[in-house]
Order: structure tokens, then sequence, then C-alpha cells
């Protein structure tokens, strides 16, 4: 159960993030975030920090998208401070997500010895 709490905040994010996506047109990228979810249930060493690395990327990508919409606003004399607040959450959310993420100690390996 403690395992499953830590990974909620991760599965949440990477839907967030394919919305993101989602509403920018780019589909592909929709179907890799969604193709992410599962692999967030795998306990292998390996492919949660393929997770954590994804989602550390992710919230450079909700920075990125900050930033152009800010010099956006800026430029047509729009306020720009709220939707800073509202990435820049988001962004730490997805971060701390990554973060959060349970570790794999002691994993087995893909192949098993033949008991020598």
């Amino acid at each position: 159960m403690k395992a499953f709490l830590r990974m909620a905040p991760a599965v949440l994010a990477t839907l967030v993030l394919a919305a993101h996506f989602s509403r920018a047109g780019k589909l592909p990228l929709v179907a890799a975030s969604l193709a992410l979810v599962p692999f967030l249930l795998v306990p292998r060493p390996a492919i949660r920090m393929f997770c954590r690395i994804c989602l550390a990327t992710a919230a450079v990508e909700w920075l990125l998208t900050a930033w152009r919409i800010a010099h956006l606003r800026i430029a047509s004399g729009q306020p720009y401070l709220r939707m800073l607040a509202i990435l820049g959450a988001v962004a730490a959310f997805t971060a701390f997500a990554s973060w959060l993420l349970p570790t794999v100690r002691g994993a087995e390996p893909l192949t098993k010895s033949s008991g020598q």
C-alpha cells in the first residue's frame, strides 16, 4: 500500500503531461506519456530510473512551457504571474513525483542461474 501511495503522484503527473501534449496536438508525445504509466508499475531498477528521468524531463518541459507562455503574454501586455505560479507548481509537483517514486533494491536478475 505504501508503494502504491508513492507511485500515485507519478501516475497523475504522467497523465497531466499527456493532457498537456494533447492540447498542443503532439499525438506521438501523448502516446509516449500514456505508455509510461504501465512502466511505473514494473519493479526493475533500470525501468524505475528510466521513469524518474522521464518525469524529471517532464518537469523541465513544464518550466520551458511557462517560459514560452510568459514571453508571449509579456509581449502582448497580458498578465503572466499567475500562469507562472501555476505552471511552476505543476513543474514542482512533477519533480516531486519523480523523487517520490519508490526505488527497487535487490531485484532479481532477468535470468536465473542454474544453481552454481
